[in-house]
């Protein structure tokens, strides 16, 4: 699995759209509120065309792409952590994905409706803010609520937790997400707070200038908030993906479109969550891994299957480009390219690796 992604937004911003068209699949969508009922899931693959090349340097019976997992939950309105609407029934699902996608309309068609008649995305993604922050105070109380009672008994961790807790509480009071606070990550984990998770903006683009104003706002407002934002034509990207891979190509040659809006999602993604890719080969299978920059070798072999970490001793490792200038796995190994990497080796963007373990 490369990672996972919540796909959140207000009703009518094209969540369900960018979905369907992301995913190929048939999520229901309509020109009216809360038509998404139960959460939608969908797993896609990570284009990634170094894979390919080499699975057909090794020759291998089975290539695997690492994949991408979203979850498009109903739209969140005001005052969805108090009951309106139906978003914040499920954004539960949503509590334990890597990153929020948070899709923002910045199309006009007075055939669309918008939940406050009027299209503002700045306005838009603070209201999707101020949902998710009171979502986050309402689990943050219900934990102090339980810990209280510990606490009164003189549970010295229980104390040391309340005082956490009570930090984060007031923190999100007063408009703080949780991802702005340094907070210890053994007293946390298990609250997934949807605040601290890395956000990413997606534009949902029409084809008009103005639209394209629209744009520059999230695109200004994400850069503030040290993060980033994409633009993606849902409805384009929904045409594309009803069409087979020829077609495709030359649709997005004919209207002048460069990386589809899938893999501008991915890019981003991986950029904002810090992540890489290395591979492993032969014969059998050819495989794509994603791991977080700075991930050592023995965490990396765990990813594969928790005894190569167990009993990991050694990586045997050589970049994609050796490879792809050799031709070969046996002309790199001829020119003394195989590196024998311990422990302490990071793994580096386009490894290709070979574990030795012993259990």
């Amino acid at each position: 699995m490369g990672f996972s992604c919540g796909i959140v937004g207000l009703p009518n911003v094209g969540k369900s759209t960018l979905f369907n068209s992301l995913t190929m699949n048939e999520a229901n969508c309509a020109n009216y509120p809360f038509c998404t009922i139960e959460p939608n899931r969908g797993v896609v693959e990570v284009p990634d065309p170094r894979l390919w090349k080499i699975s057909a340097i090794s020759s291998s019976l089975k290539t695997t792409p690492t994949t991408l997992e979203f979850y498009d939950i109903a739209g969140l309105v005001k005052g969805a952590s108090s009951g309106e609407g139906l978003g914040n029934q499920f954004l539960g699902h949503i509590r334990q994905v890597d990153a929020i996608a948070h899709v923002v309309r910045c199309f006009q068609d007075d055939n669309i409706a918008h939940v406050s008649e009027n299209i503002d995305p700045i306005s838009d993604i603070e209201t999707i803010k101020t949902e998710l922050l009171l979502a986050d105070l309402e689990t943050v109380l219900k934990r102090i609520t339980r810990v209280e009672k510990l606490a009164r008994s003189s549970d010295k961790k229980a104390i040391e937790d309340l005082e956490v807790y009570r930090f984060i509480a007031q923190a999100l009071n007063e408009g703080r997400p949780a991802g702005s606070l340094s907070l210890p990550a053994a007293q946390i984990h298990d609250l997934h707070l949807l605040t601290q998770k890395p956000v990413l903006y997606v534009a949902n683009v029409g084809e008009g200038a103005d639209d394209m104003r629209l744009f520059d706002l999230v695109r200004d407002y994400a850069k503030n908030e040290g993060t980033v934002a994409v633009s993606i034509g849902a409805r384009m990207e929904a045409e594309l993906a009803e069409l087979d891979e020829e077609e495709r190509k030359i649709f997005q040659a004919e209207y002048n479109i460069g990386v589809c809006g899938l893999e501008k999602l991915i890019r981003a993604g991986y950029d904002l969550l810090q992540l890489i890719t290395f591979f492993t080969t032969g014969r059998d299978e050819t495989r794509a891994w994603t791991v977080s920059q700075g991930t050592q070798a023995p965490q990396a072999a765990g990813k594969i299957h928790s005894d190569f970490e167990r009993g990991f001793i050694v990586a045997e490792t050589y970049a994609y480009d050796a490879l792809i200038a050799e031709g070969s796995e046996a002309a790199v190994k001829e020119k003394g390219l195989i590196r024998a990497e311990g422990k302490n080796y990071t793994i580096c963007d386009g490894d290709i690796i070979y574990f030795r373990f012993n259990v």
